[in-house]
């Protein structure tokens, strides 16, 4: 008895000691302490293993399955996400492969360009989401917003120096971890190429495999681009859902690279194609602010009105000035405009 009750708490005092003092093993808990506290869960419940107990208390790396976050992927994407069916298709299955591919030869790298509340944002919040169950807040997710944390262009070496030894240290820990580049298009214009050897081809680079890592970059570069494909089509009598991946990949790739001020200006990571896909937000219309609109009514727990959702998107502005169709701020005000309306 008395060896159970060691055990056990032997394989407790580890789950529960604060990272600094843990033993650097135990980052990782996979081997460390496997038999001992194997032993103590075997006596207490037949079948619970070391890591499962140890994630019970601590978020763990690889926390949910791939096959369970390719599935929450494709339903919160389905569910939450409007007039963007390039996006949810070519992300899905981007994410959805990758996490299901125990081979992979290099990380995922994905780009989303479009305009300001087209919900490049929200994407890559659902992809966290789906990974993590803490998204945005877990350990193993690192967000980077170029206006917050490369702020002056004088000190590009010393962002460099920093963002490498912040990704391999992280990568070090959990292989799965996911980094978001927002505002790509205020980058100053090099400073992305540092991470070029992570996103390369290379099975270790000192030790450490970046295979399974996840690179999402978020950018207002290219959104004319897209924007005026959209509007082609739409002027001949087509509809957006007509809009293939193939019509504007190439074209928004080169936009981006001739683009001083993208972020990936003449950038090795698209010279050397490391970039797996670049993603484009479509504008969103009159329909798709009264979508945005409903669910996050919904969302609150209000009954919806539905003149109020014709209000709402009647207040937005929409652009070309004439035609009138895409809406200039996407549904990125849609939130603050139901504050009025709903106390």
């Amino acid at each position: 008895m008395k060896l159970w009750w060691g055990a056990l708490r032997a394989a407790l005092g580890l789950a529960l000691l604060p990272p600094l003092l843990r033993p650097a093993s135990a980052v990782e808990p996979i081997s460390l302490g496997l038999a001992i506290a194997g032993a103590a869960a075997s006596a207490l419940t037949g079948f619970i293993s070391y890591p499962r107990l140890y994630c019970y208390f601590r978020e763990c790396c690889l926390q949910r399955h791939d096959q369970r976050a390719a599935a929450a992927l494709q339903e919160n994407l389905e569910r939450k996400l409007f007039g963007q069916h390039l996006v949810n298709k070519v992300v899905v299955k981007a994410v959805k492969g990758f996490l299901n591919n125990s081979n992979a030869k290099k990380p995922l790298a994905l780009s989303l360009h479009g305009w300001t509340g087209t919900g490049k944002n929200f994407v890559s919040k659902i992809v966290a989401e789906s990974i993590y169950k803490r998204g945005l807040q877990s350990k193993y997710v690192h967000q980077f917003v170029a206006t917050l944390h490369f702020p002056h262009a004088d000190s590009i070496n010393l962002y460099k120096d920093q963002l490498q030894s912040w990704i391999r240290g992280n990568v070090s820990i959990c292989p799965r971890s996911l980094f978001i580049f927002d505002e790509m298009d205020k980058m100053h214009a090099g400073l992305i190429d540092s991470i070029k050897p992570f996103l390369d081809y290379y099975e270790f680079l000192d030790g450490v495999s970046y295979r399974q890592a996840i690179f999402i970059f978020l950018s207002n570069a290219g959104a004319e681009k897209i924007t005026e494909l959209a509007l082609d089509f739409w002027r001949d009598g087509k509809t957006r859902e007509d809009i293939q991946l193939t019509d504007i990949q190439n074209a928004l790739s080169v936009s981006v690279f001739n683009n001083k001020n993208s972020g990936f200006w003449h950038s090795t990571l698209i010279d050397r194609n490391l970039i797996d896909y670049f993603v484009p937000f479509l504008p969103l219309e009159y329909k798709h602010v009264k979508m945005c609109a409903r669910v996050e009514i919904e969302s609150r727990g209000y009954t919806v009105d539905e003149d109020i959702l014709t209000r709402i998107a009647d207040e937005m502005t929409y652009f070309p000035r004439e035609e009138r169709i895409y809406s200039d701020k996407g549904c990125k005000t849609v939130d603050a405009k139901l504050d009025y309306y709903y106390d």
